[in-house]
Formats: C-alpha cells, structure tokens, sequence
C-alpha cells in the first residue's frame, strides 16, 4: 500500500489560506493582522474573515495570502504562534 503524498505546492501561490484561531480577546485581530502584514505585505484585507465560537471564548480570522514559499509560511507560522493568544494555526 502506498502512502498519499500531500498536494504540491506552486510558488508564488496567489490566495492561500492561513486559518488563525485564538482567544476572543480585545486586541487579538488587531495582533494577528500586524503579524501577518509583516511576512504576506499587501494581503487581501477584504477577505479577512472573522467568527466568533457559539460561546463567545474564541476567534478564528482567516487570511488569504500570496504565498512566496516555505521559508514564508514557516516565519509566519512562527510569528503567529507566538502571540499569547493563539491557540492553532492552520
């Protein structure tokens, strides 16, 4: 039996995902959105979306980038992570 490799990523990739979840804090997309400027300038902040749990605790924003390659995703990934409030990043 053979293993399924993951779909191969071409670089540059124009509108790729990244999928930030986090605690629902004041300030948080303000953070995440700060981070992501940073390594994907220029990103498509009119398709940023946001939602919140059914409970209110937490926040998922997703951003679609152009990403450049893996040493991109990797730093970015990285950064956000970093911030106290992330929880998973996708």
């Amino acid at each position: 039996m053979t293993e399924a490799q993951p779909p191969k990523i071409e670089f540059p990739c124009a509108d790729y995902p990244v999928k930030i979840m986090g605690e629902h804090s004041d300030g948080y997309q303000s953070k995440v959105l700060s981070v992501v400027e940073q390594y994907a300038p220029g990103f498509a902040r009119d398709k940023i979306r946001v939602r919140v749990s059914s409970k209110g605790s937490f926040r998922s924003i997703t951003v679609l980038i152009t990403a450049t390659g893996v040493d991109q995703l990797q730093a970015l990934h990285t950064a956000l992570t970093a911030i106290p409030e992330t929880k998973m990043v996708l």
